[in-house]
């Protein structure tokens, strides 16, 4: 038996990602060990999770991997845990199609209970209905209780907690409004700035629910096993190559999935790099490099001419290279940054790659290759233009409604880019460049 809960919510906007990263580090505070999870494809909670609770954050998404993956996934990384708090994405039951890859169905697949936050800013008796609507909604989904967020006064609390005694559910306490808990914007990058900012924000959360959350209630009805009579299927090991891999890690490049690198670990020898501050690429026979945020250090990026020859070389030469986004962008001729600067960069790929009309594009995107089926998702504001002979898209993109999207796929030697950050915990990667 141990604490599991995923923390949901009504809609976006409640406060989850500020709850869940007060929480990992109140429970740290308590000597307990927490394992952290996400739901859905995104990069940047996890990386407040790390913060928070000292540990990996693993993304749980029922779409990029099958449900036999996902139950994998928490087992494994539940086993050594005492607490495993799994942040929900969105409101609880919203997903690509209905209840398909939301929340609730992390929270059903898993068989965890729900702690669900409430944001109470102008709104008392009429969260009844709310909280009885999402307990009654899906029978397979167990509401353990709510927390209320953004609370006016302990008059107010204690309306809503009349509002939930009066339709059976736990309420497990109430934050009052606090100024200054906001999470930095999410297009700000995880720099030494945003990093301290959020560990100020993560003491400041973690006293706030020390001093107003039931935490050994909560933790006390949340208790139960992890996945009981499921069978696990771990997915099978890849052969070890003996391979020397290279991964970008550095302030620009920091989007990788837990599990992809743990794959990676199995062909060979994992080292990370810094293409900002190292002078030269290290003997690879595979090179990753995955998305970030390189708009914000293109100058420290484009001054470093030794590592991108060798970039630039080691692809001449037939290296292995795969180029997730912020990957990509590196490998164009140029960026033309925020500020309307060109910064020429590797020119491996001939395209240039611009942020001058900042446009969001995102969505979940599949495409065949080799004979094997690859997920990801889409998540920039860049775009590429130009480009006196760019390369082929070698594949063709879907998103969720099986509409074809207008992402390429480009290879160039043995290089595989494009904007798509892959997932591939299920995959052997090598199925990328041969059958």
């Amino acid at each position: 038996m141990k604490s599991q809960l995923l923390i949901g919510a009504t809609s976006s906007g409640c406060g989850k990602t500020t709850f869940t990263a007060g929480l990992l580090r109140s429970i740290k505070r308590r000597g307990m060990s927490v394992q952290p999870f996400k739901c859905g494809p995104d990069y940047i909670d996890p990386h407040y999770h790390k913060l928070a609770a000292g540990c990996e954050s693993v993304n749980l998404d029922s779409w990029l991997s099958s449900p036999a993956h996902v139950q994998y996934l928490y087992d494994r990384y539940a086993a050594t845990a005492e607490v495993c708090v799994t942040e929900g994405v969105m409101g609880l039951f919203d997903g690509y199609a209905k209840m398909r890859g939301s929340s609730a169905e992390i929270a059903r697949l898993l068989d965890i209970p729900v702690v669900l936050i409430i944001n109470a800013r102008s709104v008392a008796y009429s969260v009844a209905p709310v909280i009885y609507g999402f307990k009654h909604f899906n029978p397979d989904i167990r509401i353990a209780g709510v927390v209320f967020n953004r609370t006016a006064s302990t008059t107010h609390a204690s309306y809503l907690k009349e509002a939930c005694a009066d339709v059976g559910v736990e309420c497990f306490g109430c934050l009052p409004k606090i100024n200054d808990l906001e999470i930095p914007s999410r297009h700000l990058g995880l720099t030494i700035d945003a990093s301290f900012q959020f560990e100020q924000l993560i003491e400041k959360t973690a006293d706030a629910i020390t001093a107003n959350i039931d935490i050994d209630r909560l933790l006390e009805a949340c208790q139960q096993a992890v996945l009981p009579g499921v069978s696990i299927t771990p997915p099978a090991r890849l052969p070890n190559r003996g391979w020397s891999i290279a991964v970008a890690r550095d302030e620009a490049f920091t989007f990788t999935y837990k599990e992809n690198i743990a794959r990676l670990e199995q062909m060979g020898e994992v080292t990370y790099f810094s293409p900002i501050k190292d002078p030269r690429l290290p003997p690879a026979d595979l090179v990753y490099l995955s998305g970030g945020y390189p708009e914000f250090y293109l100058n420290e990026l484009s001054a470093n001419r030794s590592m991108l020859e060798g970039i630039r070389s080691y692809v001449e030469n037939g290296g292995k290279l795969l180029a997730e986004c912020g990957g990509m962008m590196y490998l164009c001729r140029s960026v033309t940054g925020m500020d309307g600067v060109s910064y020429p960069l590797a020119g491996v790929l001939p395209q240039e790659a611009t942020l001058s009309s900042m446009r969001l594009h995102l969505g979940y995107r599949r495409f065949a290759l080799n004979g094997t089926e690859w997920k990801g998702h889409e998540f920039h504001y860049s775009s590429i233009v130009g480009g006196d002979t760019p390369p082929l898209s070698v594949a063709q993109q879907y998103n969720v409604r099986d509409e074809m999207v207008d992402t390429p796929v480009y290879r160039y030697k043995n290089v595989i880019a494009g904007y798509t950050h892959l997932y591939w915990g299920e995959n052997d990667i090598m199925n990328l460049w041969e059958a």
